[in-house]
């Protein structure tokens, strides 16, 4: 049971990176397309915008507490993925498959890794 802890530790900081990079990624891409194409509802891309570069710093943050081993981060990404998941099923309702495919691989698998990688028995090693 530990080396599955230790595993899922492991694999839950890297991911949970990742998944902070791809909302970076997708913030910058909505801010430069505003810029290319008229927005009707600005306030609305600001929300999106912002709310992407909070949850990049929420995940972020999330990986930090896995790479030290400490239990603050473990709750935030469950609900962060928890989240994903349910995106990627309606994402799936409207056909679009080519990103609700790998947002629900990699939700799952980050899932996954989070409530794996968390024993509270056994603290920092």
């Amino acid at each position: 049971m530990d080396r599955t802890y230790r595993f899922a530790r492991r694999v839950a900081t890297p991911l949970l990176r990742i998944e902070a990079s791809i909302l970076i990624a997708l913030a910058f891409y909505l801010a430069s397309a505003s810029t290319f194409k008229t927005v009707t509802h600005p306030g609305a891309l600001g929300g999106e915008i912002a709310f992407a570069l909070l949850g990049a710093v929420g995940l972020f943050l999330c990986s930090i507490s896995y790479s030290r081993g400490t239990a603050w981060g473990r709750s935030p990404a469950v609900l962060a993925n928890l989240i994903a998941i349910g995106v990627s099923y309606f994402m799936f309702g409207s056909r679009l498959y080519i990103t609700a495919i790998p947002l629900l691989i990699l939700a799952a698998a980050t899932l996954t890794a989070a409530l794996l990688g968390y024993r509270p028995d056994l603290g920092k090693e």
